[in-house]
């Protein structure tokens, strides 16, 4: 296994029952870096990172984490790595505290409580109550503790901030960003679109068991179609616009005004409306999100 690589799957297969969760997913993540993936529910997502820790055992292809195989060395993958699952367990009869301690434990207390209480007051968490009187939200916040305050080698976070209010989800995204700066590799999943735009270096997109696109954020949606709003000082034919490659006619307001839909790169466009006199142009980017539901919409459409 190359060396700067801290996940490698090859042809992860695994099924359950007659059911295919993954059919064969290829992935390759950098240490030191954040990557995103997503996908719809029911796409591989936590299936993929069950794998990657050995909670489950895939029927086919092959597992890489930090350099070890997770089914025959699951206790030094484990032993590097924090994970937050999709749905977290604890014992009940626990204060939060106690539950932390407990788990610091099982790791040969191998973090700094002071690092850990700096974790609960930074995400607003009271160590105090049991476990059981725990809101939703509350419970997240247990979990996400837990799953950083050893510094571990690698995250592999399902769903980090689901249920959390919007301060706390902020105060959660400046805490994975913090764990790359100190040299963690970081692996998540998400729903929150915006959240993996704005802190994931590269995705992936997995959708029916196998990974349709892994590309740099940035040039993910740099990639996707641009929307364009063009005015004009005087009244134009549209025609010549709408024949060049990628342009399409969106909207047309009057003869001197135009909304475009453009795919691919801007520059054939540009040179275009070098001709024509502009009195306005406005160009809209796409989000990460409508990039994700072009592949989740082109998915029903197959499947119809």
């Amino acid at each position: 296994m190359d060396g700067s690589l801290a996940i490698v799957t090859q042809g992860l297969m695994k099924s359950y029952g007659s059911v295919w969760a993954l059919r064969g997913v290829n992935l390759e993540v950098r240490r030191g870096e954040i990557f995103g993936f997503l996908g719809p529910n029911g796409a591989g997502k936590t299936t993929t990172i069950r794998c990657l820790l050995d909670l489950i055992r895939p029927n086919g292809g092959t597992v890489r984490v930090l350099g070890f195989d997770p089914q025959t060395e699951p206790v030094a993958v484990r032993a590097r790595a924090g994970y937050l699952p999709g749905e977290l367990h604890m014992y009940d009869n626990l204060t939060v505290e106690q539950a932390l301690r407990h788990l610091n434990a099982l790791r040969e207390n191998k973090a700094d409580w002071s690092f850990v209480q700096q974790i609960a007051r930074r995400l607003d968490l009271d160590l105090r109550p049991h476990i059981k009187y725990l809101s939703k939200g509350n419970k997240q916040k247990v979990g996400v503790a837990q799953a950083l305050m050893h510094r571990p080698e690698l995250l592999l976070l399902d769903e980090p901030t689901a249920g959390l209010d919007p301060l706390v989800r902020h105060e959660v995204l400046h805490l994975i960003a913090e764990a790359k700066s100190e040299g963690a590799t970081v692996f998540f999943s998400s729903h929150v679109l915006s959240e993996v735009q704005e802190i994931a270096e590269r995705v992936a997109i997995i959708r029916n068991g196998v990974v349709v696109e892994v590309a740099e954020t940035d040039s993910l949606i740099n990639r996707a179609m641009r929307r364009v709003s063009v005015r004009f000082d005087q009244a134009i034919d549209v025609a010549a616009l709408a024949s060049l490659p990628g342009v399409k006619v969106l909207k047309q307001d009057d003869a001197r005004s135009v909304l475009l839909q453009v795919e691919g790169r801007m520059d054939g466009l540009i040179k275009a409306l070098a001709a024509f006199p502009v009195s306005d142009f406005e160009t809209d980017r796409p989000s990460l999100e409508e990039v994700f539901l072009t592949y989740y919409q082109r998915d029903r459409t197959e499947v119809e």
